[in-house]
């Protein structure tokens, strides 16, 4: 056999191999398709750090994302099947008022990987789960409020009395009391996700009752705070910015470790089902609290460093933020 044709052989066998791994490289260099949908705007602070962490995904180059806000309960099923049935791999969005038809969606569609937050457990093989787990900068939060308090009064202004808000609250709470016991709350839900005027109410009834530090949980409690000379804590995102003499210090929400991870999870083929609610914790760089900014000079020393103390204890795994979920009661008298 001459080299000629044992050369001409080997390209024969090469190509034959090429040809088969071709769908195998395909897949590992195609740019996974991701819809995101929402039941509120873009702006509305849980759903943006979703929408900011993917639209970053998308800057990279490692995904291509299309969005929808606003998508009514009623129509959150319908948008579903449509993005789903569009090619998309992976689906981003919420499930807290839709469970029962997002988990049928997800069981009709086997091949797409579904990231929602949600209440309840992974459904398998490709409902994973999520949600702000953020109780640990909240804790954190409560202690520089405690600092910042006159009167020992703080409002606190939340959406619904949901697992999701409460933990959050009750951590906060609880921060607030390490540092003084002898504050009172108020509490207060306005039944709503994204209604600003309806939460600058609420805090306004807060403020004539004596709170002079709010917890912002829904928009529109600092912009009540600004115009009445009070504080706000924020929370998930970070709006000192635009409240630069108002908002203290914010719990904040960085969903980008869970985007990755999914986006790499459906790249390799191996996305199944789990809870990714520790990726929202510290430890995961899930969540921080925000730096304090134009209050770094305004918060008493003595409270700024047992919130360092805390934190590093947090960080270390030597302190645990309780997580419960019972609907916080207002103390006030």
């Amino acid at each position: 056999m001459s080299m000629k044709t044992l050369s001409r052989r080997n390209l024969v066998v090469l190509a034959a191999a090429m040809v088969g791994l071709a769908p195998t490289l395909l897949m590992a260099q195609a740019k996974p398709k991701v819809a995101g949908i929402y039941t509120v705007p873009f702006e509305q602070q849980w759903a943006g750090r979703l929408h900011n962490a993917l639209k970053a995904a998308q800057a990279r180059g490692d995904i291509e994302y299309k969005a929808s806000e606003n998508v009514s309960n009623a129509d959150y099923e319908r948008v579903m099947r449509e993005y789903a049935s569009a090619g998309n791999t992976l689906i981003v969005g919420e499930a807290f008022a839709v469970e029962a038809a997002a988990r049928k969606v997800a069981k009709d569609f086997p091949k797409v990987s579904f990231l929602m937050g949600s209440s309840g457990q992974p459904q398998a093989p490709n409902f994973s789960t999520f949600d702000n787990y953020i109780q640990e900068p909240a804790y954190l939060s409560g202690m520089v409020a405690a600092g910042m308090t006159k009167s020992n009064k703080i409002g606190m202004v939340g959406g619904f009395p949901i697992p999701e808000v409460n933990r959050l609250m009750n951590a906060f709470m609880a921060g607030a009391l390490e540092v003084n016991p002898k504050i009172e709350f108020s509490v207060s839900f306005i039944n709503s996700w994204f209604d600003p005027p309806k939460a600058k109410e609420a805090a306004f009834a807060m403020i004539d009752k004596g709170a002079d530090v709010l917890y912002a949980e829904r928009f529109g409690v600092s912009d009540a705070a600004k115009e009445k000379g009070k504080y706000a804590i924020g929370n998930v995102i970070n709006t000192q910015a635009q409240y630069p003499d108002t908002v203290v210090a914010s719990a904040i929400w960085h969903f980008e470790p869970s985007a990755d991870r999914a986006i790499k999870l459906v790249k390799e083929g191996k996305f199944t089902a789990e809870d990714y609610g520790q990726y929202s914790m510290m430890k995961y760089k899930g969540s921080s609290l925000a730096p304090l900014g134009t209050f770094e000079k305004k918060v008493p020393a003595d409270t700024v460093a047992k919130m360092k103390a805390k934190e590093k204890l947090i960080l270390e795994g030597k302190f645990t933020v309780k997580v419960d979920d019972n609907q916080p009661k207002s103390n006030a008298k």
